[in-house]
């Protein structure tokens, strides 16, 4: 409370004072406003030719999600490509530079995808019945099955049918009418971890993060990227080798 009073007491002298003085404010100098830089003119057909590149160049670059570039350092790059300059990234260390922003600039697109099955995911554990694995792949047994289990290099005979999270099926052996043989280092992580969890004889459910899924890409027109899935997998046979 006295700090306060203090500092309006403070003003309420710098106040009077000033009225007192009745020194005339001292005005700003004005700001000069930068003239607008001017329009380019296409003076040759070289000039519309290298307008148009540019223009097809950041056309095809913004549909991948990029917002901004440094395009001075684009122009660079450009010539130096261009000329034969020496170039300062070599092409291994391009190709990865190229696919972390873009890999970047996708999630940015799904960032509500990639929340929702969090979230989900974060609550589905806490279910009676669910069990989570280090990698983060999620199930619980629907049938306790009693038969051999399978290797990472086992062929099985299995019955499935696949949802997104909103409960869109986007897969199912079941109406196809008849069960799929594969080897189980051939198809995601999630099913590769999961399906040699199981006994012959089994049916689980699986919730499987994108990560252990088809990730960043999506598999096809029904699966998005950063999808979270869940499926359920009746595993009838382990074939061997």
């Amino acid at each position: 409370m006295k700090k306060v009073f203090f500092t309006i007491l403070i003003s309420g002298i710098a106040v009077a004072s000033f009225a007192q003085t009745k020194k005339p404010i001292a005005k700003k100098p004005a700001t000069t406003a930068k003239p607008a830089a001017a329009p380019i003119a296409l003076k040759s057909s070289l000039d519309s030719a290298s307008y148009a590149f540019g223009t097809s160049i950041g056309a095809s670059l913004k549909t991948t999600g990029l917002s901004t570039l440094n395009y001075d350092i684009l122009l660079k790059g450009l010539k130096d490509a261009f000329t034969g300059g020496k170039l300062i990234l070599d092409q291994q260390q391009a190709q990865e530079c190229i696919s972390n922003i873009l890999t970047s600039a996708n999630k940015s697109k799904f960032t509500g995808q990639i929340a929702e099955g969090k979230t989900f995911l974060e609550q589905n554990k806490k279910r009676a019945g669910v069990q989570t694995t280090a990698s983060g792949l999620q199930y619980e047994v629907l049938t306790a099955g009693t038969g051999v289990k399978p290797t990472a290099t086992d062929s099985v005979l299995v019955n499935y049918k696949g949802t997104l999270l909103s409960g869109k099926q986007f897969d199912s052996s079941y109406d196809r009418g008849e069960p799929i043989t594969f080897t189980l280092n051939q198809v995601i992580k999630g099913w590769t971890e999961g399906v040699q969890l199981m006994p012959a004889g089994s049916k689980y459910k699986f919730f499987v993060p994108y990560t252990l899924a088809y990730g960043e890409r999506g598999y096809g027109p029904d699966i998005p990227p950063y999808s979270t899935l869940i499926f359920e997998i009746e595993l009838l046979k382990v074939n061997g080798k």
